[in-house]
């Protein structure tokens, strides 16, 4: 999560403005959506070719005709409840790129500031196309087959009871989770730049600046976290544990209610079949756009990233991963490479792991190389108490 998060922003998006486009799927659709990658690969084109399409009409208004768009879309899975809920999370270039010469580097012309009408707008027109497109492919049909309910019949089950909010499996099975105290084809605002359609939801309200990085690393941070927030799970007893809801629920509810067995299960309906891409890049950051290499940033310098190289024998080799210390310092901005006796930067000289050699650097340096002993217990110096008559 942190090291994609930092190598997106240093390697991959450009120094420009950034808005984020949250599409949420009906519910209808969200259990064939969650296994099905060419399904997903779909509605996905078609809800980029609508936001594009608004973003090049604004282009060509301002005199720009061959005009490129860019995004990084981020599939998650869940919902807030741990449930199953595959919707899009896209970061999107908020203007466009525009080759002045053939040849010659892309200059980016930002784009006017987007209106409630624009959203309802594009939110109307993606839902539509969407649904004709889910028409032609009978997915809307009831009597459709079902490949994943004859592939893997306990994953199908499992991932229809998570979309409903149900459970599959244990002496609940086909109740709803316990807990603690379709929408019309005109979209309807829930908040400022926020619609929602046909059981079509979108958020465009976020949007960063070209010079707010921090910004940006952190909303990947937040689009590419995982389901569960180890912080909102509290053990009650061996039977029991509740999950704290992000924002309570409009009838109160809090928390959610969970045996072990149920925690295992909503998790497993989470987990992607194999080869189902969750980031995906479009447009000119799309790996043949020939645009790419002019647009994204040089990667930084191993040593001056933190970065690992690939193979310690072969310096030349591309630099693949960041260590630790450089991961907490972006999160946390603690720096824990610094020697806080002399205030140097401390770097990695080996890895002991045989005692005899843990041992004689040790004594090398002058530490201990032995732990300090336990003193052994004993009772408390008072074992019986006075009192007065």
């Amino acid at each position: 999560m942190a090291d994609t998060a930092a190598r997106l922003v240093e390697e991959v998006l450009p120094q420009v403005p950034v808005r984020q486009f949250v599409l949420s799927l009906p519910f209808e659709i969200r259990y064939r959506v969650a296994w099905d990658g060419k399904l997903i690969s779909a509605l996905l084109a078609v809800f980029l070719r609508t936001v594009t399409a608004w973003y090049r009409r604004q282009a060509r208004a301002q005199g720009y005709t061959d005009a490129g768009c860019g995004s990084v879309t981020f599939v998650q899975r869940f919902g807030s409840a741990i449930n199953l809920n595959p919707h899009f999370h896209v970061l999107l270039f908020d203007g466009v790129y525009v080759a002045a010469a053939e040849g010659a580097a892309p200059d980016f012309i930002p784009a006017p500031p987007l209106e409630d009408g624009d959203v309802q707008e594009i939110v109307e027109t993606a839902a539509e196309r969407i649904v004709r497109l889910l028409q032609r492919r009978g997915l809307l049909d009831d009597s459709q087959e079902d490949e994943l309910t004859e592939a893997e019949p306990l994953q199908a089950a499992l991932a229809a009871a998570s979309v409903q909010g149900q459970l599959a499996t244990g002496e609940r099975a086909g109740q709803r989770v316990r807990r603690l105290l379709s929408d019309a084809a005109q979209a309807v605002r829930s908040a400022p730049l926020c619609f929602a359609a046909r059981g079509f939801s979108l958020h465009a309200a976020t949007r960063l600046d070209d010079d707010d990085r921090a910004g940006l690393e952190r909303l990947i941070r937040y689009a590419t976290r995982p389901p569960l927030a180890a912080g909102r799970l509290r053990i009650i007893d061996d039977e029991r544990l509740t999950f704290r809801l992000k924002a309570p629920w409009s009838d109160g509810t809090t928390h959610l209610v969970l045996s072990p067995h149920e925690l295992i299960e909503k998790l497993a309906a989470l987990v992607p079949p194999p080869r189902l891409n969750l980031v995906r890049y479009h447009g000119v950051l799309a790996p043949n756009a020939s645009a790419r290499k002019q647009i994204v940033p040089s990667p930084p310098a191993a040593e001056e990233s933190g970065i690992e190289p690939a193979d310690v024998e072969a310096p030349q080799a591309r630099a693949h991963r960041r260590t630790w210390a450089v991961l907490l310092s972006r999160i946390f901005d603690v720096d824990g490479t610094l020697c806080p006796s002399c205030g140097g930067r401390m770097r990695l000289i080996a890895a002991l792991t045989d005692e005899v050699s843990i041992r004689h650097y040790l004594k090398g340096v002058g530490l201990p190389s032995v732990p300090p002993p336990i003193a052994p217990a004993r009772p408390p110096p008072q074992t019986e108490f006075e009192f007065g008559a």
